[in-house]
This record gives C-alpha cells, sequence and structure tokens, in this order.
C-alpha cells in the first residue's frame, strides 16, 4: 500500500479490457463464490477499455470482491456495472445485497487497518487494507470512489476511472 501511494508513477501503463479483467477474476474465485451461494451480474459490457495500471484496476474489483465473499453473508447478489460512459471516463458501481454496513462506520471505511468488526474479521483473516488499496488504487488513476449501504440491504462502491490514466 506505502509503495502505490510513493511510487505511482512506476506502474506499467496498458491498455485493460475490464469485462475480461472481472470476468478472469470471477474464474478464480468461482468456488468461493459457489460456497456461500453467492451469484454475480457482471453487467459490463464488452470491450470496455481504459488505458491504466493493470494490476491496480485487477485490484480494485478482486478487493471489492474478496469483501463480499468475506463480510456479505450468503445467498447474496452481487452486481457490477459500468453505468454511465463518457468519452473521457467511465463510471462504476459495484453492489450487493449482503449485511451492509452500519452508517457510522462508512467515513472511516477506507482508511488502513479500519475494521468494521473486529471479531468478524480475525474470524476471516482480514487485515484491514482492502478497501483502502481499492481507494488508493482508483486515485492513483485519477478516479474517485463513494460508498453507500443500509443495514441488511447491502452496500455500493461507486467509483469513476478515467480512461487514459496519465501519472
Amino acid at each position: 500500500l506505502t509503495r502505490m501511494e510513493e511510487l505511482d508513477d512506476l506502474y506499467e501503463k496498458q491498455t485493460i479490457e475490464i469485462y475480461s479483467l472481472v470476468k478472469t477474476i470471477l474464474d478464480d474465485i468461482e468456488l468461493d463464490l459457489k460456497k456461500k451461494n453467492i451469484k454475480v451480474h457482471n453487467m459490463l459490457k464488452h470491450p470496455l477499455n481504459i488505458e491504466g495500471s493493470q494490476s491496480l484496476v485487477y485490484s480494485i474489483f478482486r478487493n471489492l470482491l474478496d469483501n463480499s465473499i468475506s463480510y456479505a453473508g450468503e445467498d447474496i447478489e452481487i452486481f457490477i456495472n459500468c453505468y454511465k460512459e463518457t468519452e473521457d471516463e467511465l463510471y462504476f458501481s459495484y453492489k450487493d445485497t449482503g449485511v451492509g454496513i452500519p452508517t457510522e462506520h462508512l467515513n472511516r471505511l477506507f482508511e488502513r487497518f479500519y475494521r468494521v468488526d473486529e471479531g468478524r474479521t480475525r474470524k476471516h483473516g482480514g487485515t484491514g487494507l482492502g478497501l483502502s488499496i481499492v481507494k488508493n488504487a482508483v486515485h492513483i488513476h485519477g478516479g474517485n470512489i463513494i460508498v453507500k449501504s443500509e443495514v441488511n440491504k447491502g452496500v455500493e462502491f461507486i467509483f469513476m476511472l478515467p480512461r487514459n490514466y496519465i501519472n
């Protein structure tokens, strides 16, 4: 995480096809999704390209999915969508229908090592870095991210990524 913040100019820029990247992640975590009966709706269109760091964009979607698997509960749905495209930017929504996050935690959710529920996180082996990594990866690309949640209704991350990442 520290390297991300200090060395963002060292990330290799390349064309990233987002739909294929997310599909690869979903294939990698298929067993974890099945164990918890989680259905993912990848509503991204193909092709959906940006210029940026493959590893950072991968970390955005992978950490969001890993968090849903670990903390959102069983028998939920996840929706991944690019809901708006402009010439310069892509706007994404990542939403799950899980347990949600209490409002009092939302303003600290992207802090390093912050955990909504210490006991539950220890059980799942989390470090409290996943969402901080997501935020930093989005910001390094010149984008922004917000989170909305309602207890027992799920959580939604809304973020923008420029089509052409300039460091």
